[in-house]
């Protein structure tokens, strides 16, 4: 089993509110669910009204076609929407089991 995952730092740059934050953060996470078929979730930063931080997981049989797929979904994350601008990333591929 490999599991492919990746910690992304977004800006927030129109957020004045965490409930503004929050609607473009449900917003990315549904779409990149929806498009890549990744686990995602917000994991820090929940209380800073322009900066969010996601996790993204894949699990696969292949670390290439892992490591694919939470390239993709990063990629993605940069370009879904012009409400969030990706600042900072950084991917691993896990060999487990």
């Amino acid at each position: 089993m490999v599991i492919g995952v990746a910690r992304v730092v977004l800006h927030i740059p129109g957020a004045r509110s965490l409930k503004e934050k929050r609607h473009v953060m449900k917003s990315l996470i549904a779409q990149v669910q929806r498009q890549y078929g990744v686990t995602i979730a917000e994991i820090d930063r929940q209380d800073q009204w322009q900066v969010g931080v996601l996790g993204v997981a894949h699990v696969s049989n292949d670390a290439a076609h892992a490591d694919e797929v939470i390239a993709k979904a990063v990629r993605g994350l940069s370009s879904l929407r012009g409400d969030a601008e990706l600042l900072d990333f950084e991917t691993e591929v896990i060999h487990a089991l």
